[in-house]
């Protein structure tokens, strides 16, 4: 029933193969214990219609959180995947792991608040972060957040949660994100970039997410030899960016810059796809994927990238695959979050058990 429209006892049981009988005793058994609900009729048919009924996505709640160098990105949704409140605050980058934790907690409370809902009443939660996430929910290895090395985000998420807390990089998410309702939708072998001021890749095969075995796959980019921990200082870098643009504004003038014919922003853009291409390559070559995603804030100037991108793999791979623009855009890593607390509850549902809705 989950993910279908409303349907009668009878449609039901032709779906599942049962009698009519059994099935009726199997949907009253989930209206009792809140699993389905019914569907009241709309009026639109002549005489007595058949009772329908559908599974009830809102028995229970659960949390997507991206902790971002700029922003907290928070997504409630139902066990459909439907968000139905999400808030954003932003955060400076060169905040200590205790403001950002703060932020984290600010965020999800206002969050919650706005859904007129508690703690106990979210079913699971995972968070995005920078940097290659160890067996410990810990970024060990490496993070551009300020000591955020030795932060543990589930240990500090317990003093107020119950329930599953999960902790993902954030490249690895948004690949799951662009996957269930974004630019591969139609994939099971997927290379997600992030292109921006940071570049990392998320990898699914088969369809499965692909962690590796401390949680480092796809981090191509601490090869230096690739090129990726260097490409954007092409960008940021470009000659005639004026003094008066911020730090944080300089990208989106040298892709409008290009757009209109400047020169220097056109050949700073065509030097780093040449780095890209690198580490993009190597991915390719590897995995051998359908769909090479093309994510993080560059994406918004996909039209000046992906050409010269496909070009570059052209020369470099035995076979190019379809490269596609993020649709997603900056809510992409806490909308894999939701994915992947969702798919942990299918886990507990199908194999271990959980208790009804009603019970909980």
């Amino acid at each position: 029933m989950r993910g279908q429209p409303p349907a009668t006892v009878t449609e039901l049981a032709d779906r599942v193969g049962m009698s009519r009988p059994g099935t009726d005793v199997v949907v009253r058994g989930l209206v009792a214990d809140g699993w389905v609900k019914v569907v009241e009729p709309d009026g639109s048919t002549v005489g007595r219609p058949a009772r329908r009924y559908c599974f009830n996505a809102e028995a229970g709640h659960v949390l997507g959180v991206d902790v971002g160098v700029h922003k907290i990105l928070v997504l409630l949704s139902d066990l459909e995947g439907h968000v139905v409140h999400s808030h954003r605050l932003p955060v400076e980058p060169s905040a200590d792991p205790a403001a950002r934790l703060d932020a984290v907690d600010t965020a999800i409370t206002q969050c919650l608040k706005a859904a007129k809902m508690r703690p106990t009443q979210i079913w699971a939660v995972t968070v995005g972060v920078t940097g290659p996430v160890d067996s410990t929910g810990r970024t060990t290895l490496f993070t551009p957040l300020p000591g955020w090395a030795g932060v543990s985000p589930a240990e500090h998420l317990a003093a107020r949660f119950t329930c599953p807390i999960l902790v993902e990089n954030d490249c690895k998410l948004a690949a799951v994100a662009e996957r269930w309702q974004g630019a591969a939708q139609d994939a099971d072998d997927i290379v997600y970039v992030l292109a921006g001021i940071r570049t990392g890749a998320g990898l699914i095969i088969d369809g499965t997410l692909r962690r590796g075995f401390g949680g480092a796959a796809g981090e191509i980019g601490a090869l230096k030899a690739v090129r990726w921990d260097s490409a954007p200082e092409h960008i940021e870098n470009c000659p005639g960016i004026p003094s008066s643009i911020h730090a944080d504004d300089r990208a989106a003038w040298v892709f409008t810059e290009a757009r209109a014919g400047n020169r220097d922003a056109s050949t700073a853009i065509r030097r780093y796809v040449k780095d890209l291409a690198v580490g993009t390559a190597a991915l390719v070559l590897t995995l051998d994927p359908q769909v090479v995603v093309l994510g993080g804030g560059f994406s918004r100037s996909a039209d000046l990238i992906l050409d010269p991108l496909a070009r570059e793999l052209g020369r470099l791979c035995l076979r190019v695959p379809e490269i596609r623009a993020s649709s997603l855009g900056a809510d992409s890593v806490a909308l894999g979050a939701l994915r992947v607390a969702l798919d942990h509850l299918d886990s507990q549902l199908f194999t271990d058990g959980m208790p009804a809705p009603l019970t909980r």
